[in-house]
């Protein structure tokens, strides 16, 4: 052997003890040797290129028959679909790509992809994407950039059987007028509900002008989609998914409205534009949506907000690290539960560190998943 060259398995080896000694958690051996070699160096990268480059090597990732590590005390079923746990991948990380069975090996219970608009598109100008390290926070004004509905369609018709649910994550095209965007949102869920188990609907994202404004006759878009939802021969659960910056009464106004509207859940909550945790970091002035750790309170505060205003599930994101921010968030009321930052920030072991962590606090406290939710609400 050539001097200057390590064996795979060394190598591997080698980030493993390093990852160990400076995290004190041990590497995700799930994923294809070469992402485990390269992912410290991606985060160096600009993270939109980082990005694609991870999706590109997460791409050869073949879909588990179970999800590992998946606890059988993390079992339940919503809707009448079986979750191996609670814990999914928020919509933004895979924008259509459709990467499902790397995330379902990395030990999501369940995959949220989109959002996905009816007709492709380029989404915002570069640089969209930040960084706020010190923070453990993002910002990012990505703006649906996404292939559209009938290409993703296509790609979800493709995949292999998963061991857990697919949610497609729908929203209007930057050019459509609000007077039309219960179109586009019929469009792309028609196009893609036959190809998933679930769907939701984005009327929050911040990075679309207008888009927002949809929140206040939020019954008549729901509507629309349930209408569209309720002549497909499958029944597929709608979800909306709320902005955090409204008011206590208005988030419950529209919860309420979405439930009367026939929703089945709420998605608390999308990023925020507030700057108040990060009024001192440089890249505070950015445009877009804030995640991340200073999510956290606000979003637990409306996930216990709403498990008390709606009957229907609440599903539980933003600043969500780890397994102690996850059951906060169940006990405060949430069915479910996604991270999308933490993903980031601690790395693909993150998923199946939680699910065990959840696991073992369920157990510490003699609770059945079913039996913790709301349990501090």
């Amino acid at each position: 052997m050539a001097q200057g060259y390590i064996p795979v398995a060394a190598a591997e080896g080698a980030l493993a003890t390093a990852h160990r000694a400076s995290t004190g958690h041990e590497i995700c051996s799930s994923l294809p040797p070469v992402y485990l070699l390269v992912r410290p160096l991606l985060f160096l990268l600009q993270p939109e290129i980082a990005h694609g480059l991870a999706g590109a090597l997460l791409r050869a990732t073949r879909a588990p028959r179970s999800v590992p590590d998946a606890d059988p005390l993390l079992r339940q079923t919503l809707w009448g679909i079986d979750f191996p746990t609670p814990l999914g991948l928020a919509a933004g990380m895979d924008k259509g790509e459709v990467l499902a069975p790397a995330w379902f090996r990395l030990g999501f219970g369940w995959v949220e992809i989109g959002t996905v608009t009816p007709r492709p598109q380029r989404g915002n100008e570069r640089p969209r994407l930040f960084r706020l390290v010190s923070q453990r926070a993002i910002i990012n004004r990505m703006g649906f950039n996404n292939a559209g509905a009938g290409a993703v369609a296509g790609r979800l018709r493709r995949l292999p059987p998963l061991p857990g649910p697919i949610c497609i994550n729908v929203g209007r095209n930057k050019e459509t007028p609000n007077e039309r965007a219960a179109e586009d949102y019929v469009t792309a869920f028609r196009t893609l509900a036959p190809h998933a188990q679930m769907a939701s609907i984005n009327v929050s994202s911040p990075n679309t002008p207008g888009l927002r404004a949809l929140q206040s006759d939020l019954g008549s878009l729901v509507g629309e989609v349930v209408k569209a939802r309720d002549s497909l021969p499958r029944r597929v659960p709608v979800l909306v998914k709320l902005s955090p910056d409204e008011p206590d009464e208005l988030v419950a106004q529209m919860a309420k409205a979405a439930q009367a509207a026939g929703a089945d859940g709420i998605i608390a909550t999308n990023t925020t534009v507030g700057r108040g945790a990060v009024l001192d970091h440089p890249l505070a002035a950015e445009q877009g949506g804030l995640s991340g750790a200073p999510l956290r309170e606000r979003a637990l505060h409306v996930c216990r907000l709403l498990y008390r205003t709606v009957s229907i599930p609440v599903v539980g994101v933003g600043g969500i690290f780890n397994a102690e921010d996850a059951y906060a968030r169940i006990r405060a009321g949430a069915s479910l539960v996604q991270i999308y930052t933490a993903l980031v920030y601690e790395g693909p072991a993150v998923p199946r560190r939680i699910s065990r962590g959840l696991a073992a606090l369920l157990r510490r406290d003699g609770l059945s998943l079913a039996q913790a939710v709301g349990k501090d609400a």
